[in-house]
């Protein structure tokens, strides 16, 4: 897996703190950035619950080398804008896939999974070489399967995804993905994301039965 920040909003934190600020100034946001307390700013105005004013931030990713598994629950992620790597027009002659770690970790399941994955293959080629379109032959190809994608979000939209993904029972490869990209947002925006992440980073887990019971703490 591979994540890459490629674009944010520059000054971000300045940003979204200028444009609440001005909700309750004469002063319009383009003065206001200028000396605004961000940290001091956001705190009070997040805390408060109107989370609109970090819409202004958006941060655009390179996800590489995830599975089809992972991308059918990120999508599920309505406000944001996701390009992935087509199956109609982009032919996967050669075996690509992810291994789930409780697979890797017993030796005859690796085996079985290898078999079927190569099995899965062969037949795809096979059907490409009969002249089945791609986009026909793709079918074949299972959840484990390798992708790419772009994905588009602002800073609200991924406070959202960073709760429910970084908490441990997101799915090992979507949690991974998740902390990288938060990990990315807050090199940019430590003020934005200061206590993004699981809900256990700011007060009690709402998964009450369900919950992992070791809750995390917050960032210093």
């Amino acid at each position: 897996m591979k994540v890459v920040l490629l674009a944010y909003t520059q000054g971000a934190d300045a940003i979204c703190a200028a444009a609440g600020s001005s909700c309750y100034s004469a002063r319009p946001s383009a003065e206001i950035a200028k000396d605004v307390d961000s940290e001091k700013t956001l705190s009070r105005i997040v805390g408060m619950g109107h989370l609109s004013v970090v819409e202004h931030a958006v941060f655009t990713f390179s996800v590489e080398g995830v599975s089809r598994a992972l991308t059918h629950q990120l999508v599920r992620h309505r406000i944001a804008s996701f390009s992935q790597q087509s199956q109609r027009y982009v032919s996967l002659k050669e075996p690509t896939f992810v291994t789930p770690p409780t697979v890797k970790g017993d030796p005859e399941a690796e085996r079985v999974f290898s078999e079927t994955m190569d099995a899965i293959w062969d037949a795809y080629r096979r059907l490409e070489d009969m002249e089945i379109p791609a986009e026909d032959a793709r079918y074949l190809l299972p959840n484990g399967c390798t992708t790419n994608i772009t994905v588009t979000m602002n800073a609200r939209e991924l406070l959202h995804l960073f709760s429910l993904r970084c908490c441990s029972r997101a799915q090992w490869e979507i949690r991974e993905m998740a902390e990288r990209m938060l990990e990315l947002c807050r090199e940019v925006s430590p003020v934005i994301f200061k206590d993004a992440g699981p809900p256990c980073v700011r007060g009690p887990c709402p998964e009450g039965k369900l919950s992992c019971g070791k809750p995390r703490r917050p960032s210093a």
